[in-house]
């Protein structure tokens, strides 16, 4: 359940993200098309299943840096 709920938001954030910030016309770009795959790949691949926290402040830092760094600009919006 907390994993959907997860996934959800994620594609959600990034849709109201990238509408505001790069295409106006319902479509996601190629960058958060690509950054909404791999948030939902680490989400999916998560150690802690159900009982996974919250990305910042899991233990584990399961994103590579840059995508890190894109995804809490996203959430940030």
């Amino acid at each position: 359940m907390r994993i959907e709920r997860e996934k959800r938001t994620i594609v959600k954030m990034i849709a109201m993200y990238c509408k505001a910030k790069h295409e106006p016309n319902g479509e996601l770009c190629q960058s958060c098309s690509t950054l909404r795959q791999y948030a939902l790949e680490r989400v999916a691949r998560c150690k802690f299943g159900e009982a996974k926290p919250v990305c910042a402040k899991c233990p584990i830092h399961c994103y590579k840096p840059s995508m890190r760094q894109e995804i809490r600009n996203v959430m940030r919006y």
